[in-house]
């Protein structure tokens, strides 16, 4: 059985850049309205200095600068400042 490695295609590379803006959109999702949990992780990834979320912004065709200028106008509403708020009830 011969195994053939083929170049990637046209459609490969749009279905790659669609996957990785799927995971972003996933992550601001969480980010938005997922468990308090969730929405901490989603933020440290979306605004930290790490690499990877740049990378994915480049792979998914996306500006990060511009995509977390967009965010962090989104993250300064009241409404998302509400939802982030620490609780200061003990459970």
């Amino acid at each position: 059985m011969s195994s053939r490695v083929t170049e990637p295609t046209e459609r490969d590379a749009v279905a790659e850049v669609r996957l990785w803006q799927a995971v972003i959109l996933s992550t601001i999702r969480e980010w938005i309205s997922g468990p308090l949990r969730r929405k901490r992780e989603a933020e440290r990834y979306l605004f930290g200095d790490g690499t990877d979320f740049a990378y994915v912004c480049e792979a998914a065709g996306m500006n990060v600068g511009y995509l977390r200028g967009r965010l962090g106008r989104l993250n300064a509403s009241p409404a998302k400042s509400r939802n982030l708020a620490p609780s200061s009830a003990v459970s």
